[in-house]
């Protein structure tokens, strides 16, 4: 079952009105929804339905049987929603900026590092991401000033499309050795960081994000793990965490 993605469309709006399609001990699905389902290391958006003057508190939101399918959670023991009855979401915003900021500042760790990311989790105040490269090389003072000298640049951050077979011909553009772009539809969803003259990081990504590096706020590197001979996780945090 498919749900509209309006959080692709129009990404910085926090409500918006659907109808309820299903509603069972999984979930309740709506014909359309600005909830982002945990994937791809960023966590389902959590906020509100209301029906009438009636909240349902959605805990998480997550995919059901495919990409499209986003099944919304209830706490645990609330009554079910009527099917077909016309709701008014709410996202959690606050915490789903932060998501966005975060995620963006990932992609410009990524274009700082030369290896393929083997891991991810992105958090409201922290976040990490582990990488396929050798011990040496890399140090977190350095990584932290040219994140923020990406930052404050103020780079524009496009999402834009491209074809299977685009993706197909062009592997280099898959970072990440942990997930899979969703492929299959027809399309690959991606994200552009850079603006006419200098291309800061292009990729396949599903995630959501600001419009702009500046939006992020500065950032700092507070740690580089060993965690083998060749896989490294760096932490990433807000400066003002």
């Amino acid at each position: 079952m498919n749900s509209k993605k309006l959080f692709y469309e129009t990404p910085y709006e926090t409500e918006f009105g659907a109808k309820i399609v299903s509603a069972d001990e999984n979930g309740i699905r709506l014909d359309q929804t600005m909830f982002y389902a945990t994937s791809g290391g960023q966590p389902g958006d959590t906020g509100t339905l209301t029906i009438a003057n009636e909240n349902y508190k959605i805990v998480t939101t997550r995919k059901g049987e495919g990409a499209d399918d986003i099944l919304h959670v209830l706490e645990e023991g609330a009554p079910l929603p009527p099917v077909g009855a016309e709701v008014t979401g709410q996202i959690d915003w606050e915490t789903r900026h932060k998501y966005m900021r975060m995620h963006t500042s990932m992609h410009l760790l990524c274009s700082l590092i030369e290896g393929y990311a083997t891991g991810g989790q992105i958090g409201a105040e922290k976040s990490r991401v582990d990488f396929d490269v050798p011990a040496s090389g890399y140090d977190k003072e350095t990584l932290t000033r040219q994140m923020n000298e990406l930052i404050e640049a103020d780079y524009p951050v496009v999402s834009g499309w491209i074809t299977d077979e685009e993706l197909e011909a062009n592997p280099q553009l898959i970072r990440t050795m942990s997930v899979k772009p969703p492929s299959g539809s027809g399309k690959v969803r991606t994200i552009r960081i850079g603006d006419e003259q200098t291309l800061i990081d292009f990729q396949p990504c599903g995630g959501t994000h600001v419009k702009s590096t500046g939006e992020i706020g500065p950032v700092v590197v507070s740690k580089i793990e060993n965690k083998g001979k060749q896989n490294r996780r760096f932490h990433i945090m807000f400066a003002d965490s």
